[in-house]
């Protein structure tokens, strides 16, 4: 294809990426009345501050409890499943053991399944645990990350040579200290890029938590804008508090990503043997 081509087909991917949050960042500053009254893309007034403290408002501020879980899911969720990942993924890479190729073959078949069809088994597993509707009914399935772990595997190929991995253990280092001192900081690349697949999930899940939860108190922000946006119907200004709290909601993905793009972006040189 042409140059020209090209960069129409890579306009046509941003705006379709863009607009929709063009329209929201518009439609969070406009009141309810001007939310049905103006187009879309339009500025009328600005009442973005009014929103926020309606939002703030609203239910004694258990927007911000729902903001604080999705922290706590994604956060420490997509860290605590990262570590877990790129440690297996190096496991399959760098050793041998009888069945490992069959193991990653279950890993992979893991990825192939949706995530909406694990949910059912997973709140039947809980129930029988007495953990329904609690922290970690949510908190302790997404640990798994099946995709990671083959992300890993490849990763750990690439970045980490084998020939340092010999050096250290000729040097007298274990094979745990072999990981944590030289393995790791090489994989440091793989495990933000596992990292940011497995939070931006995370963030945005939204059945498991419907499935598992009951408590207000205990929902991620995906299900307590849902939670609101049912009340839209009867209560019409609930369409602005979902509204501006989707602006809000996706202010964590932005600064995640554009926090620890640079660290990405060392993948690129990450592993190469001197």
């Amino acid at each position: 294809m042409s140059r020209a081509t090209v960069n129409l087909l890579l306009i046509i991917s941003a705006l379709y990426t863009l607009l929709p949050l063009t329209w929201l960042l518009f439609a969070s500053t406009k009141s309810l009345q001007d939310l049905y009254a103006t187009p879309g893309f339009a500025f009328a007034g600005f009442n973005l501050f009014a929103n926020l403290e309606a939002v703030a408002a609203e239910g004694g501020g258990v927007f911000f409890r729902w903001y604080l879980n999705s922290v706590l899911y994604a956060g420490l969720g997509a860290a605590l499943s990262s570590f877990i990942t790129v440690m297996a993924g190096y496991a399959f890479d760098k050793y041998r053991w009888w069945g490992k190729e069959k193991l990653f073959g279950l890993v992979l078949l893991g990825v192939l399944v949706p995530t909406t069809a694990t949910a059912v088994p997973l709140y039947l597993l809980a129930s029988k645990l007495g953990v329904v509707n609690t922290f970690w009914a949510v908190f302790v399935p997404v640990l798994v990350h099946p995709f990671g772990v083959y992300l890993a595997r490849v990763l750990s190929a690439g970045y980490v040579p084998g020939e340092v991995l010999e050096a250290a253990r000729s040097d007298g280092a274990g094979e745990l200290r072999t990981f944590a001192s030289v393995a790791l900081p090489m994989l440091l690349p793989a495990y933000v890029t596992i990292f940011l697949f497995q939070f931006t999930a995370i963030w945005n899940n939204f059945f498991l938590p419907l499935v598992m939860l009951n408590d207000q108190n205990l929902y991620p922000l995906s299900l307590g804008l849902f939670s609101w946006e049912k009340q839209g119907s009867a209560f019409p200004e609930f369409h602005t508090l979902v509204i501006t709290g989707s602006l809000l909601s996706v202010v964590p993905l932005l600064l995640v990503f554009l926090f620890l793009q640079r660290f990405w972006k060392a993948g690129l040189t990450a592993g190469s043997v001197k």
